[in-house]
C-alpha cells in the first residue's frame, strides 16, 4: 500500500525511483479505507535528507500511511530552503486539533545545550503534552529520546568526552515484545551523539523498561505507557551514507572527528561503507506501525 505525502514533495520522485509506492495527497489512494496518520516533527537541520530516510522505512508495510511533516514555529531552519518548508511543512498550531495514530520526533544537533536553553523547548514541551494527552504512539529518536525521558521522567542526560559515532551491536532484552518480531538476538544500529542516559537512572523509574542495549552504546531502546512511548537513542533510520556525510562534514569544519566504527570496510574511510543495519531498521518501523500505531492491532494495549 502507498505512502500518502504532501503534494509535489521532492521525496516522492526519489522514492518512486526506489520502487516505493508513494503518491501525493491529491491522489485517491485509500480506496475508502482510512489511512494510518503519522506526524513527523523534523528537528534535523537537513530536512530533505531526514525526510527521505524516514519515508523509506514507513513505506515497508501493508498499511496505507499518510504523513504530515511538522516544523517548530519558534525556530527557523537555516539549512533547508525556506520555500521547501513553506510548501511542505505545517506548524503545531495547524495540526494540534487533529488526531494522529503516530508521531515521530527526530533528533537535533543541540545535544550539548541544556534542554531549557533550546530555543523551541517551550513549544516542544507543548507537543510532548499533546502527544501524551492524545495517547498518540510516539517514537522519540536520538536527542528527542533524551528530551522526552527528561521532560516526562526527569532523567538527566550525560554528556560524553567524545562523540559516539559508528555502527554498534545491541541485544534484545524482551524477546516477546512485538517491536522485536523477526529480530535476531543481536543487531546493529548507527549512533551519532555526544550524550546519552544512565542505565541506573532509567532503572529507577518503574514506568520505564529498557528493552534493548549495547555494551558500547549503552541504553538503546526504552518503552513506557503500554508502548505508546518508545525512546530510541540511535539512528536506525539513517541511510547508508548519512554517517559518511557527517564524518566528512566534521572533517571540513576542522573538528578532527573519530572514524565511525564498524562502518567503513577495514575501518578505512577511503573504502566502501558496509551496511549492517538495514534489515533491523525496516523491521523496527514496520513493527511499530503494525503493532503500536495501527489502532486495530491486538497488541497495542498489552505491552508494558
Amino acid at each position: 500500500m502507498p505512502l500518502i505525502l504532501p503534494a509535489n514533495l521532492p521525496a516522492i520522485e526519489a522514492l518512486r525511483k526506489e520502487n516505493i509506492y508513494a503518491i501525493d495527497e491529491k491522489g485517491d489512494a485509500n480506496n475508502g479505507v482510512r489511512p494510518i496518520k503519522i506526524a513527523v516533527l523534523n528537528l534535523m537541520p537537513l530536512k530533505l535528507m531526514t525526510e527521505l530516510d524516514l519515508l523509506r522505512l514507513l513505506s515497508n508495510t501493508p498499511l496505507t500511511v499518510k504523513v504530515d511533516l511538522i516544523e517548530t514555529a519558534t525556530h527557523v531552519c537555516k539549512n533547508t530552503p525556506r520555500e521547501h518548508m513553506l510548501a511542505f511543512y505545517k506548524h503545531f498550531d495547524d495540526i494540534k486539533g487533529e488526531r494522529y495514530d503516530g508521531l515521530i520526533v527526530t533528533g537535533a544537533p543541540v545535544e550539548k545545550l541544556d534542554f531549557e536553553a533550546v530555543d523551541y523547548w517551550e513549544e516542544l514541551s507543548e507537543i510532548f503534552d499533546w502527544a501524551k494527552a492524545n495517547e498518540t504512539a510516539t517514537l522519540y529518536l536520538c536527542w528527542a529520546a533524551l528530551a522526552g525521558l527528561y521532560y516526562y521522567y526527569g532523567i538527566p542526560k550525560q554528556i560524553y568526552d567524545s562523540k559516539i559515532s559508528g555502527v554498534f551491536k545491541h541485544r534484545v532484552l524482551d524477546k516477546l515484545n512485538p517491536i522485536f518480531r523477526g529480530f535476531d538476538d543481536e543487531f546493529f544500529v548507527p549512533h551519532s551523539r555526544f550524550c546519552g542516559v544512565s542505565r541506573d537512572d532509567v532503572m529507577q523509574r518503574p514506568e520505564l523498561k529498557i528493552i534493548s542495549e549495547g555494551d558500547e552504546s549503552g541504553v538503546y531502546m526504552v518503552m513506557a505507557n503500554n508502548g505508546k512511548e518508545i525512546y530510541i537513542t540511535g539512528h536506525s533510520e539513517y541511510s547508508a551514507n548519512t554517517l559518511d556525510f557527517e564524518y566528512h562534514r566534521d572533517l571540513a569544519k576542522g573538528i578532527n572527528p573519530k572514524v565511525p566504527v564498524n562502518y567503513y570496510e577495514d575501518n578505512d574511510p577511503s573504502k566502501r561503507v558496509i551496511v549492517l543495519w538495514r534489515g533491523h531498521a525496516n523491521l523496527l518501523f514496520t513493527n511499530w506501525l503494525n503493532y503500536f500505531v495501527n489502532p486495530s492491532s491486538p497488541y497495542s494495549n498489552k505491552q508494558q
